[in-house]
């Protein structure tokens, strides 16, 4: 009987420092997540211009590993072009607007 209610008890006491570290977690990067969001976007940015650097005439030192990943990219490309402040396509041959 005894086992049972201890274990009960301890369950209850998990549930408890479950809740209480991910409200600790919450309020700990609450702060952060607009920097790490555009931490991320901006290397995101970077990554889309080195993938895309050769088909704006810019020398990509790595272009045969990333040309394979160009189709994957293309949905997200218009986007970024917009993101980057140019409002039509940077590309002479790919018209995405």
């Amino acid at each position: 009987m005894r086992d049972a209610r201890d274990e009960a008890l301890a369950r209850r006491w998990r549930r408890w420092l479950g809740r209480a570290r991910y409200l600790a977690e919450e309020a700990y990067s609450a702060p952060y997540r607009g920097a790490i969001a555009r931490a991320r976007r901006d290397e995101d940015d970077l990554f889309m211009l080195l993938v895309f650097s050769e088909l704006m005439g810019m020398p990509n030192p790595v272009g045969y590993y990333t040309l394979e990943l160009q189709p994957l990219l293309m949905e997200r490309f218009h986007d970024w072009h917009q993101r980057m402040g140019m409002e039509r396509s940077p590309l002479d041959d790919f018209r995405c607007c």
